[in-house]
Parts: C-alpha cells; sequence; structure tokens
C-alpha cells in the first residue's frame, strides 16, 4: 500500500482529517529546508508538500512566488530536491509530495524524473498546469512507478469533470477552495460547502482543500465537509518572517502547533 493510501486510512480510523503543509523546496537554503520538513513531522504534519520552483508560476500568489524566486536565485532545481527527499526520507516517514509546474518535469524528461523520484521515495506529485488530458503518458507511467498523481477540481469544475477526474486521481484529490491564485484569505468561499457536498457525492476518494487557508478556524470549517486541508502560504510566510533566526524551523513549528491545537 502506497504511503498516501496509507495514511489516510490511518486517520479514518482515528477520526481525524489530514493536515497537508506545503513548503518552497530549497526557501531560504536547503539545509533549512531539511529542518522544516523534519520539524513539521514532529508537529504533526500529515503530508508534506515541497514546492518546486518555476520562473513562471500559474497559481501561486505574492509569498509563495517570493519564495520560488529566491531558490531560484540560490540555484535551486529538481535534481538538487530529489537528493533532498532521499536524504530526509531516511528518517521521515511522512508522505512526501512535489508540487511542480510541467516544464521542469518535462526538462528533466518524464521518464528519467519518474524513476529519480520514485528511487529518492518521493510518494506523490502535484502538476497545476498539466491537464490530465495533456498527461496520460505521465499519469500512466507515475503509476508504474508507484506514483500518485493529485488531480485538482476548483469551484468551476462540471460533475462530469468531477467523475473523469476522480477516476484518474492518485493519492487524494485537491480542491481548490477559490478562483485565484495562492494566498491568505480573511474568510473562506461562501460556496464552500456547497461544492466540497457536491464532490463528496460523486466519489469515494479522498478530498483536500487548499488555496486561502491560515488559521484555525479555516480548517475547523474546512474539516467538517472534507478528509484534509492544505496550508501553504500562511507557513511559507512565517519562514520569511524568521529569516536569519537559528530557531527558524522551531518558530514555523509553532505556528503549525498552534494551527493544530
Amino acid at each position: 500500500m502506497r504511503r498516501i493510501e496509507k495514511k489516510f486510512r490511518e486517520l479514518k480510523k482515528a477520526h481525524k482529517k489530514a493536515f497537508i503543509a506545503f513548503i518552497t523546496a530549497g526557501y531560504p537554503d536547503f539545509a533549512t529546508t531539511k529542518a522544516l520538513v523534519r520539524e513539521l513531522e514532529k508537529r504533526g504534519t500529515d503530508i508534506i508538500e515541497l514546492g518546486v520552483p518555476f520562473s513562471d508560476p500559474l497559481a501561486d500568489g505574492p509569498v509563495i512566488q517570493m519564495a520560488s524566486a529566491a531558490a531560484l536565485k540560490k540555484g535551486a532545481n529538481l535534481n538538487k530536491i530529489l537528493e533532498l527527499v532521499r536524504k530526509v526520507r531516511k528518517d521521515v516517514k511522512i508522505p512526501l509530495c512535489l508540487m511542480s509546474y510541467y516544464n521542469p518535469i518535462f526538462r528533466f524528461g518524464e521518464e528519467k524524473f519518474l524513476q529519480a523520484a520514485q528511487r529518492a521515495g518521493v510518494d506523490g506529485l502535484i502538476i497545476p498546469d498539466l491537464p490530465p488530458e495533456e498527461g496520460k503518458n505521465l499519469l500512466s507511467r507515475a503509476r508504474e512507478n508507484n506514483i500518485d498523481i493529485i488531480l485538482f477540481v476548483s469551484p468551476t469544475t462540471t460533475r462530469p469533470r468531477i467523475k473523469y477526474i476522480s477516476r484518474l486521481a492518485g493519492g487524494f484529490i485537491y480542491y481548490v477552495s477559490l478562483t485565484g491564485v495562492t494566498g491568505m484569505r480573511n474568510s473562506l468561499p461562501v460556496d464552500l460547502v456547497r461544492n466540497l457536498k457536491t464532490i463528496k457525492q460523486i466519489t469515494k476518494k479522498p478530498v483536500c482543500v487548499g488555496f486561502g487557508i491560515s488559521s484555525r478556524k479555516h480548517l475547523r470549517q474546512v474539516y467538517r465537509f472534507s478528509d484534509g486541508a492544505i496550508v501553504g502560504s500562511a507557513i511559507v510566510k512565517k519562514v520569511s518572517e524568521n529569516l536569519g533566526k537559528k530557531n527558524l524551523a522551531k518558530k514555523v513549528g509553532d505556528f503549525v502547533g498552534n494551527l493544530l491545537k
């Protein structure tokens, strides 16, 4: 059984919901990223998304764009990120996913990348700019390499398309809570509950909500109608607020710990 599936089964058995944390790989540096991955696991994170920095993002808001630009300036790339995963996989047990735009994977070579990701210990891939129709080969080859491709559903996704995505998705379905980019919001969309109920009627796969979630209140709201929540910009912002401090990882861990109280 793959790690992501196992994690959701464990959570369901314990009547818990998934907390998924996003951090930008290589921001502010790879040593700190390693420390953050270990700290996040210790604080109760169930799955970690490692963002692959890219120069022309479609879905990222200003906080994650800033972190990606800084990581790129320091030479972050897929080879270094896969090496990071390989090193932390030795002692980190929770699922690790890469959130990458398609261009870095295309440049790396799909087959070569999937084999390298599998060897490193990557459990899932999230590729915001690759529609499943155009990624059939990648989806098929990923399954052969025991890697889940996590697909998106948005507020504008039709019921037939939700069914289509559900058939293809691995790991969990990523519900984008709003029609916009990542970033912290004061409140969640008014149609969130209605849309989640619709999706849950259609699919048996876990559904996790991302975009705009940044507080305990948001988590409580999302957990009522989904299988998990994804927090990204709020965590990356906390990293940026503690740059240069020796206890950066602990400060970020404290923030996540407070979210999960």
